[in-house]
């Protein structure tokens, strides 16, 4: 098939539910063993015993630097390489004025959405410089580039993904490594069950096609992302939005 995975490991963050899920679903027909991480354990094994090419789960707190740390180990442990990693973890965080922000609430969606994706990087990319190969994606969001009121924390912490991930393709760009993010709008998944029913409707109002988008949508741009084909694009950011970007 296009975009052939066969023999290759990817780690998938947050992968459990949702975009994750789908993302691993999607890695994992295409031939790829999927590291399917998450901090639900239980969650994370549950979707990787419906997966292909012996794929399994691990638990991880991506907050935490030694247990991502760990989760990598764990995963070379049992495959001996890492050719993928696609960090997805992530949460909404508060919807509602700046002032309702509070420094826990602020911090916790910057260790979740932010730390995470630095920790991941900064674990695997001395494994993919030793094989001269690797592909990471971030998943950002269209908040990240637009910014969507209300929504300072999380719109916030996906800007940083986006410029995280430009610096890190350029850093190992001559490295056989491509790192790109893709910035979805609003995806149909259970963290809308964090937004106000507002908030919702403001952010699919926006979006040309009138509607939200679906996981296995977004599934499908990571997958070229992640696969030996995109050879010649890195530190980019793919938006998936439904025409809402307007540049």
């Amino acid at each position: 098939m296009p975009f052939d995975l066969t023999g290759q490991t990817a780690i998938v963050t947050g992968g459990a539910t949702g975009i994750g899920e789908a993302i691993a679903k999607r890695l994992a027909e295409a031939g790829a063993t999927v590291a399917v991480a998450d901090i639900d354990k239980e969650g994370a094994e549950r979707t990787a015993a419906t997966l292909p090419n012996n794929s399994f789960g691990i638990g991880v707190d991506v907050t935490s630097s030694a247990s991502v740390n760990a989760a990598i180990e764990e995963v070379l442990k049992r495959t001996g390489r890492i050719h993928i990693l696609v960090n997805n973890a992530g949460i909404a965080g508060k919807s509602g004025p700046i002032q309702e922000h509070t420094d826990e609430e602020f911090a916790r969606v910057m260790a979740i959405n932010v730390n995470g994706v630095f920790y991941f990087c900064r674990g695997v990319i001395p494994h993919m410089r030793e094989h001269k190969y690797g592909r990471i994606v971030n998943i950002a969001s269209i908040a990240g580039k637009e910014g969507n009121p209300n929504m300072i924390s999380y719109s916030g912490s996906k800007a940083a993904v986006i410029g995280m991930t430009k610096s890190l393709g350029k850093e190992v760009a001559t490295e056989g490594i491509c790192v790109n993010a893709v910035s979805p709008a609003v995806v149909r998944t259970k963290i809308l069950e964090q937004l106000t029913p507002q908030q919702v409707t403001y952010m699919t109002d926006k979006i040309p096609m009138r509607r939200t988008g679906e996981p296995w949508e977004i599934a499908a741009v990571v997958h070229f992302l992640a696969s030996p084909d995109c050879s010649f694009v890195t530190a980019q950011t793919y938006d998936a939005s439904g025409g809402r970007a307007t540049y």
